[in-house]
């Protein structure tokens, strides 16, 4: 059944009018015509509440001209966009009667709809077709923002597994692009309602609790604000006050964050003065008035307006102290910032009154998404890309300057690495050192907002594996990746000229599967190990193709504890050599290994640069005797929160769970991560090694302590030469 006529004459007239106050231009002839063929085209669908379907391409068209108005095509756009998917309809129809625009903008709704449909929306590659499908024109979100909103604001009819799905998504993947667009009002709507129906109950409590503080609060604010007011209007300011509202969903994050109850979040209260001249020079002068009423708490102020977000808002946020000790936070903005802050790109597209398709912040946005996904590795896992899409969807940001004074946006947490492969990837390839404000730091050093930020490069510097267990950006993960990738390749091709060389000396013939089968022996996980290790010198290939040669055991062992001292140290990013020796090459004494975590010291040779020792060594001790002066202070890199690679040596009872047993007992203990497990079984007895990342030797003293506990594990130690 078709809208009844009387009703459908009053809902265009509702459309035409909030059109005629809301957007720039209208042209209404070509939403009447798209009006009457959406009505049409639905008139034998329902929606699951029984409702005409025609009430939902209406909805979503009152939202995208009330509540995110940007112009006529997107309202068109919104009557038509169901459309082409759910009747006869075809998009060469739509482009005919209308025109490109709005069948393009259909057809990427359409295309976005159909992403997610009976798919889990955590595969990476579905927020890649999304992403993609978006930048050619940014009203293809606009009008799906609205459909989604509209959606979730009639999700009580659908059956619950739909419900909890639909919000899913819609807290995943659209409260997030709205963040991203400045849709402030849209995102937050969005994460309430998705809140709602995926955990009701601990919706519900919140809601009462505001609820029965409403008098409460209203009653303080409006003390507050009366001083306030009294100056503005001394001033003869035009200006609007509001309580600025608090969402459910942000209170609930931050119980979570925190750990506390509701009444131990709910203790900041907010208001929000809209100035109504666009002068941003009048937000800082009513600054200065909330500061002169209320003693404002320092580290709480944040200026927005001289250094926009990412998606464009602006304002300024301060917190002061209230009557009664109280903590206020007062946002001061103009009503041109507040409707970007609102409306994001519409608004901003409406005071340029232009093609916002032009417009240089939408351009710097879309490069913003083309740059996330631009060269990443389709074998990178699926996980891990989206934890970093998520990231820069959600995180803060901090401000950085060039040493010319340029700034630079970077995700908070960012590091001197970080900030290279932004200003472009040769700097991040080459990075060898970094000064902050004129001062050098180590390259894991997190960057603050208002640091200067200087690299320091050299040709032979390249980029470290341990810089991946610190960078933030995914510019520099991927970069990073990509150039360890062709380094391994290189490697791999290297070592396999050197092997193909030495079996046609020995005048021995190998098959691909005679490869595999001899790096599967030789405990590697593939050939491309394998031939990387020839490569570095890991493997003795005269010894591994003469049968005659039998390995000794302690020859094995050495040769294992070399491969993973390696590792280790590479991990740890190096030495720190102190003093006037700095620059000058240094190696690894072969007498006492020094691994990361021991304690060590540099001893100058003659013609080898530095040997780096064991404090305890006694060669080192020996040599001292004579030659006090050639100590140099040295260590390993370390900064709170770092970690280096330990190995552990393990011999057990070869029995079913015993894996999962070591395992248990080294993660429950610090969240502690597995690098890696070799072990190999002989009879019904194990033996082999863990490396893990501990955080200095207490940390693994008491790993090898939990282990020697576990059933089934005879003897544990720090494997050592």
């Amino acid at each position: 059944m078709a809208v009844p006529a009387v009703k459908a004459k009053k809902m265009l007239e509702e459309l035409l009018e909030t059109c005629d106050a809301n957007l720039y231009k209208v042209d209404k002839e070509i939403i009447i015509k798209a009006f009457q063929l959406s009505s049409e085209a639905h008139k034998d669908h329902f929606r699951v509440s029984g409702e005409p379907y025609f009430t939902h391409p209406f909805e979503v068209a009152m939202i995208v001209a009330r509540e995110i108005p940007l112009d006529d095509i997107s309202v068109v756009a919104a009557l038509l966009h169901d459309v082409v998917e759910d009747t006869d309809y075809t998009l060469d129809f739509i482009e005919k009667e209308f025109s490109p625009e709005v069948a393009e903008i259909v057809d990427g709704v359409t295309k976005i709809s159909g992403v997610f449909r009976g798919r889990d929306i955590n595969q990476a590659e579905n927020y890649r077709k999304l992403l993609l499908s978006m930048v050619k024109d940014v009203r293809v979100m606009l009008v799906k923002f609205a459909d989604r909103l509209h959606n979730m604001r009639t999700l009580d009819a659908m059956p619950i597994e739909k419900q909890r799905r639909i919000a899913k998504e819609t807290l995943e993947i659209y409260a997030p692009f709205a963040h991203r667009f400045g849709l402030g009002r849209v995102k937050w709507e969005l994460e309430d309602l998705a809140f709602k129906y995926l955990n009701r109950q601990a919706y519900e409590d919140l809601a009462r609790k505001i609820k029965e503080k409403r008098r409460e609060r209203e009653a303080y604010i409006n003390r507050f604000k009366q001083p306030i007011i009294e100056s503005l209007n001394k001033y003869g300011l035009k200006y609007e006050i509001t309580g600025r509202p608090k969402h459910l969903y942000s209170i609930y994050r931050k119980m979570i964050k925190r750990n506390t109850t509701f009444e131990g979040i709910y203790d900041l209260l907010a208001i929000r003065i809209i100035l109504e001249e666009d002068n941003p020079h009048q937000c800082f002068f009513v600054l200065g008035i909330v500061n002169e009423l209320y003693k404002p708490i320092p580290d709480r102020f944040k200026d927005y307006i001289s250094i926009p977000k990412k998606n464009n808002y602006q304002s300024l946020h301060t917190t002061v102290v209230g009557p009664d000790g109280k903590l206020v936070e007062v946002q001061i903005r103009t009503r041109k910032m507040h409707e970007i802050a609102e409306k994001g790109v519409a608004a901003h597209w409406r005071y340029k009154e232009e093609n916002f398709t032009k417009d240089r912040d939408i351009e710097e946005w879309v490069n913003w998404i083309r740059e996330i996904f631009e060269g990443s590795n389709k074998d990178e896992a699926t996980q891990e890309l989206l934890a970093s899409f998520r990231l820069n969807l959600y995180q803060d940001e901090i401000y950085v300057f060039t040493p010319a004074g340029d700034l630079r946006r970077l995700p908070i947490n960012s590091t001197p690495v970080d900030f290279a492969f932004e200003i472009h990837t040769k700097v991040g390839y080459h990075c060898i050192g970094a000064k902050v404000n004129g001062k050098i730091v180590p390259l894991n050093t997190p960057l603050k907002s208002g640091d200067r930020v200087e690299i320091l490069t050299s040709k032979n510097q390249h980029p470290n594996p341990s810089w991946l267990r610190f960078v933030q950006t995914h510019k520099a993960k991927t970069n990073i990746r990509r150039y360890i990738n062709k380094a391994e390749e290189q490697r791999a091709k290297e070592g396999k000229e050197i092997w193909e060389k030495t079996i046609k000396k020995l005048k021995l013939s190998f098959n691909q599967d005679d490869v595999q089968r001899l790096a599967n022996k030789l405990k590697f996980d593939n050939a491309k190990r394998f031939f990387i290790a020839i490569a570095q010198g890991e493997v003795d290939l005269n010894k591994i193709l003469n049968p005659e040669v039998i390995e000794p055991e302690e020859n094995k062992v050495e040769i294992e504890f070399d491969k993973f001292a390696r590792i280790a140290r590479q991990d740890a990013g190096g030495i720190l050599v102190e003093g006037e020796h700095k620059g000058i090459i240094y190696k690894f004494a072969k007498c006492c290994n020094p691994i990361p975590g021991d304690p060590i010291i540099g001893f100058i040779t003659v013609g080898e640069g530095i040997k780096i020792h064991r404090r305890n060594c006694k060669n080192l001790i020996a040599l001292a005797e004579n030659h006090e002066d050639r100590l140099v202070p040295v260590s390993w890199p370390k900064t709170e929160g770092s970690f280096f690679v330990a190995g552990i040596k393990i011999k057990g009872e070869d029995k079913p769970g015993i894996l999962q047993s070591i395992s248990n007992s080294i993660t429950n203990y610090r969240n502690t991560n597995i690098k890696s497990v070799n072990i190999s079984s002989h009879d019904s007895y194990f033996e082999g090694t863990v490396t893990v990342y501990v955080s200095d030797l207490e940390h693994l003293n008491r790993l090898i302590e939990r282990l020697k506990k576990s059933p089934g594990i005879f003897h544990a130690e720090r494997f050592n030469q």
